[in-house]
């Protein structure tokens, strides 16, 4: 047995650097599957771990950090990764060495805070990532010179290709086997650590141009190609309009690309519930498993071939280095409703969910600034809207194609539904920053990443992460969510010799009929009012409860067609657009409004929120619903 074999505790590895360094990359292609997100105690700050093992057998977890430029924390992510190094965590394990990335394309940004780490006296390990695209810029690095500068070892590596990182494999190896022969053999607890001066500061840059001038030997530039690219992509003008033509061929993708995917779901749940209905007696149990398992959890797991693309398409986007792109260039019209510049990337993270868009918001230092962000973050058309929205659009809107049958009428309204909530949240933004928010508005600075192919690997471990999230909250919330509501919707049984559907009788029916005038001057129907309330836990919710409220309210072939078409037999199209809008503005899942408690330490922030965008929600609604009315004379 191997020396490292035989050490029986896995060493903690903290995973440092520079954002856009391609940590996660390295992450991914050293623990693969292995790995889980959390978030730390007390904190929204995302925790991400993993285990692998190293080729002489020794076992290493690996904790994944938030990207900084320095110790020197200056934002609520920084300072996670500044307190776990220092092992400042009360129930968090001080990691026994650092694994230090650094982007070998632009090595000057990573070596100060490669040398305020040396302070610390931990066992580093420098992994010169991505090698391969730093010498198709002409760079070469002597990472022999670079590591007798620094004191410690320097790996050149590959993470995103096959056989990368076998070389920073056998170092880490090393390291184990030296840590445990020696003072290193266990992180024992905080380190020491004094911020820095400003004359420390100086004396950082004088020894960084001291250690390029001893490992650099020729420092490249960036390929003719890439200046000729961002100067078409970054113009006013033409970049802007590309940048639009990208995301409206994405939408036109949802749809397109996941119709028969969707189908073959469809099919499956549909053949699921006939069988369950020719196998089993009729009675309670088998109306809780047809009518309020499959009808309500089968209505939402249909839509998840379209959020996978969707995804898809939103991390290529990130991975090539587009998408930084798209900051600058959308910087100058956030600008002008008063936005900070960093708060794209938080309204961006908001198109998977709101919940990590408002904890990205740590970035900004302003107060006003950030809570003006949040307050819009909600705004960005989330994930779990897509299902409503392609309900709806399936039931209402024509599969024909428009513009001599270039453009899918389908993806044309997803697009419209999108721009309409990006538009909405600039507007609110335009207000706040005018009335209860005023301030300077910062620039954005941003360092612009390398154009480069995204990884295969690491796209396929994003869209399984995001396949398992989703179906994890159909398994759990929705499905404990469906068996209440179809509870709800099946007792009290109807009286003797009582009419109409069993549901019309039940506690639900008698909930959606007491809110109904509440929301009839907006054309919402007692089941969408039913609807609406479980919708609160999370907005796909809202298809499964009209799923199952359906099911327990049709009789005959009714229940066998799907809800789409079930709700284009029962709605008016006013009242379909009225909906459309109203989820625009509202309801916020309880999620969202707990992490802005959270992240604002009060209850007066999410009940702002929850007010303002319901009033917004109602105010929409009613309009577009009573001005369809009158155009189309319903």
């Amino acid at each position: 047995m191997s020396a490292t074999a035989a050490i029986a505790e896995p060493r903690r590895l903290a995973l440092v650097g520079n954002p856009n360094c391609g940590k996660t990359a390295l992450f991914n292609a050293l623990t693969g599957s292995r790995q889980k997100v959390a978030n730390y105690p007390g904190v929204t700050v995302e925790r991400k771990m993993g285990q692998f093992v190293t080729p002489g057998g020794a076992r290493v977890e690996v904790v994944d950090l938030p990207g900084t430029y320095s110790l020197r924390a200056r934002s609520p992510d920084e300072e996670v990764t500044r307190d776990v190094v220092l092992g400042r965590f009360a129930h968090e394990e001080a990691p026994d060495a650092i694994l230090f990335v650094a982007d070998a394309t632009n090595l000057r940004l990573n070596l100060r805070l490669v040398l305020e780490l040396k302070k610390l006296g931990r066992p580093i390990v420098m992994a010169l990532n991505m090698i391969d695209a730093a010498n198709r810029l002409g760079v070469e690095i002597d990472t022999d010179a670079l590591s007798a500068a620094l004191g410690l070892p320097v790996v050149p590596t590959v993470a995103v290709r096959r056989g990368g990182i076998q070389a920073l494999l056998a170092q880490i190896d090393h390291t184990v086997l030296e840590m445990a022969g020696t003072s290193h053999g266990r992180a024992t607890g905080a380190c020491a650590w004094v911020e820095p001066t400003s004359h420390d500061l100086r004396s950082y840059h004088a020894e960084v141009e001291a250690i390029l001038a001893a490992a650099i030997r020729k420092p490249g530039q960036p390929p003719l190609v890439t200046r000729r690219v961002d100067a078409l992509l970054l113009h006013p003008v033409f970049g802007l309009g590309f940048l639009f033509l990208v995301l409206f061929l994405l939408f036109q993708a949802v749809f397109a690309w996941a119709a028969a995917p969707m189908d073959m779901i469809d099919g499956a749940v549909t053949g699921l519930q006939e069988l369950v209905t020719a196998h089993m007696a009729d009675g309670p149990l088998r109306s809780l498993l047809v009518d309020g398992v499959l009808a309500g959890v089968g209505s939402v797991i249909i839509f998840l071939p379209q959020i996978l693309i969707l995804f898809f398409f939103i991390q290529l986007l990130e991975d090539s280095g587009y998408m930084a792109r798209a900051a600058f260039l959308l910087d100058r019209l956030m600008g002008g409703v008063g936005l900070h510049g960093r708060a794209f990337i938080p309204l961006l993270s908001s198109f998977a969910c709101a919940v990590p868009g408002i904890m990205a918001t740590r970035t900004i230092e302003n107060r006003a600034d950030r809570l003006a962000t949040i307050m819009v973050a909600p705004l960005m058309t989330c994930s779990a809207r897509l299902p409503v929205y392609t309900l709806l659009i399936a039931a209402f809107v024509p599969q024909q194609t428009v513009l001599g049958g270039m453009i899918g009428l389908e993806g044309l309204v997803m697009f419209i539904l999108y721009a309409a909530g990006i538009v909405s949240a600039l507007l609110v933004a335009f207000v706040l920053k005018r009335t209860v928010f005023k301030g300077v508005r910062e620039p954005l600075l941003m360092e612009l990443p390398p154009y480069r192919l995204p990884a295969p690997r690491d796209v396929a471990l994003g869209l399984y992460e995001r396949a398992r999230i989703f179906l994890t909250r159909a398994g759990t919330i929705i499905f404990s969510i469906m068996v209440v509501l179809w509870f709800l919707a099946s007792y009290p049984a109807p009286p003797e010799g009582a009419t109409g559907p069993a549901i019309d009788y039940s506690i639900v029916g008698m909930m959606g009929h007491a809110i109904a005038p509440v929301l009839a001057p907006i054309g919402f129907t007692w089941q969408i009012a039913v609807a609406l309330i479980p919708g609160m836990a999370a907005r796909e919710v809202a298809v499964a409860a009209l799923g199952t409220v359906y099911a327990l309210s049709d009789t005959g072939e009714g229940v066998e067609q799907s809800l789409a078409a079930v709700l284009a037999a029962d709605w008016s199209l006013p009242t379909a657009l009225a909906l459309l809008a109203w989820f625009i503005f509202a309801p916020q899942c309880i999620s969202t409004l707990g992490i802005v408690r959270r992240e604002t330490n009060s209850w007066f922030w999410p009940a702002v929120m929850f007010t303002y965008l319901t009033a917004l929600a109602y105010f929409a609604a009613f309009v577009t619903f009573r001005v369809s009315s009158a155009l189309l004379g319903g």
